[in-house]
């Protein structure tokens, strides 16, 4: 989900009989449930898929800040702007976490913020939808978190340690951040005509990208299979877009409000919700960078860098001063 379609480099899946030396050892700890750890011997290509999806979320845990950041001096009452300030304080946390954790497979974080900068490295491509209304806020925590919690919560048992350790504080603080949006809504719905208007339209206008969050359907999820086979990715797109459905539609039905699907219907035998046709057309427009904000967004992401391109430096400079007065015992 924060990960969309991340390429393993691998051409096919190979069993563990196909394996041999260190590749086939490394495989069966994954099936016996073992952790790999950043000393530990890893497959080239594993690494590589790694560092791929944890930056992949780490950039998108940061640009994600942006949509609802500029609401912060616009919320309704102080204790909203309080709430909304921690949120987006929590998403630059999980950023950090998570360029901590791909750091710990050997890459530097100033290469994979470079390439964000400069258009090579993706980001979920739910952050690049305009917030247009309070609402939106709302929605986005609802919505957006409600599937990510959805996503990571598997990713806390997957199989490499230090990627698994930190979504256990990132899931806890979503399930703070889903709360925080519900929460929104349901006054909003419960509000006047204008604040209902407004919920039913922020609906509208972030069901189906939060739908599409998860990524291709499983049949056109090349890459998912590897990642499988490394406990990289523990459930299928589809099965975990399946549980948003069935888990939102109902919260949607307590606010009164009217999910944007005129094919919806609630299949008795699968016990499942029905919906209709996904647009992947619009989804791979906006992974491609033609979405409504991407390019406000990167722009954005680099004005933010190099205005604290001082505050770098004088991080740096403290911390070299530091460690020549601790080898000399010298204060300077």
């Amino acid at each position: 989900m924060y990960a969309q379609m991340v390429d393993t480099g691998v051409q096919r899946l190979r069993s563990t009989e196909e394996l041999d030396g260190d590749e086939r050892h490394f495989q069966e700890r994954i099936d016996a449930g073992v952790r790999i750890e950043p000393e530990d011997w890893m497959p080239d290509s594993y690494r590589k898929t790694l560092v791929r999806q944890i930056s992949q979320h780490a950039h998108s845990e940061i640009v994600g800040m942006l949509p609802e950041g500029n609401w912060i001096t616009r919320a309704p009452s102080l204790l909203r702007k309080a709430t909304l300030l921690a949120k987006v304080q929590d998403e630059g946390g999980h950023g950090l976490y998570l360029y901590a954790a791909a750091e710990t497979l050997g890459v530097s974080r100033d290469d994979l913020i470079d390439a964000l900068h400069e258009g090579k490295a993706k980001y979920s491509s739910i952050f690049n939808y305009p917030t247009l209304t309070w609402a939106d806020i709302g929605a986005i925590g609802w919505l957006v978190d409600g599937a990510a919690i959805i996503n990571q919560i598997p990713l806390c048992r997957c199989s490499y340690g230090p990627y698994g350790r930190a979504m256990v504080r990132v899931c806890k603080e979503e399930s703070f951040h889903q709360r925080q949006g519900y929460d929104i809504m349901t006054v909003l719905a419960q509000g006047s005509a204008a604040q209902r208007r407004m919920a039913q339209d922020a609906l509208n206008r972030w069901w189906w990208p939060a739908v599409m969050m998860f990524g291709p359907p499983d049949t056109e999820s090349v890459h998912s299979a590897q990642s499988a086979a490394w406990r990289i990715k523990l459930h299928s797109n589809d099965e975990l877009r399946q549980r948003f459905i069935d888990q939102t539609v109902p919260q949607a039905d307590l606010l009164d409000l009217k999910i944007p699907d005129p094919d919806l219907r609630w299949n008795e035998a699968r016990q499942s919700y029905d919906i209709g046709a996904i647009d992947w057309n619009e989804f791979h427009a906006v992974v491609r960078g033609d979405g409504p904000c991407n390019k406000e967004r990167l722009a954005a992401r680099r004005d933010a860098w190099d205005r604290g391109a001082w505050v770098r430096d004088a991080a740096a400079a403290h911390a070299e001063k530091t460690t020549i007065e601790r080898k000399t015992g010298e204060t300077r």
